[in-house]
């Protein structure tokens, strides 16, 4: 917290409107924001912009992954034996 001699942070400035912002709008505002901002980023950017940031989420799923062996198939191995699957 900062006292009346001190700036506020960017982060505890963010973190204020952002609590501000949530107590004043509900659901379907955010869903509303989103939205546009979709609508906005697909218009500014091509296929290999969404492609390398599929590429990056990728790689940082699968480093989450690393070491937690939790029985689960991962979606690489599932999409190549659905692809074999499919081929057959």
């Amino acid at each position: 917290m900062t006292n009346n001699n001190e700036k506020m942070s960017r982060e505890e400035a963010g973190r204020k409107g952002g609590e501000a912002t949530s107590e004043n709008h509900d659901k379907e505002f955010y869903q509303e924001i989103g939205q546009k901002g979709g609508e906005a980023t697909s218009e500014n950017h091509d296929m290999e912009f969404y492609q390398e940031i599929g590429e990056k989420g990728g790689e940082a799923r699968a480093n989450q992954r690393d070491g937690s062996d939790d029985g689960k198939m991962s979606r690489e191995e599932a999409g190549r034996k659905g692809g074999e699957k499919s081929r057959r």
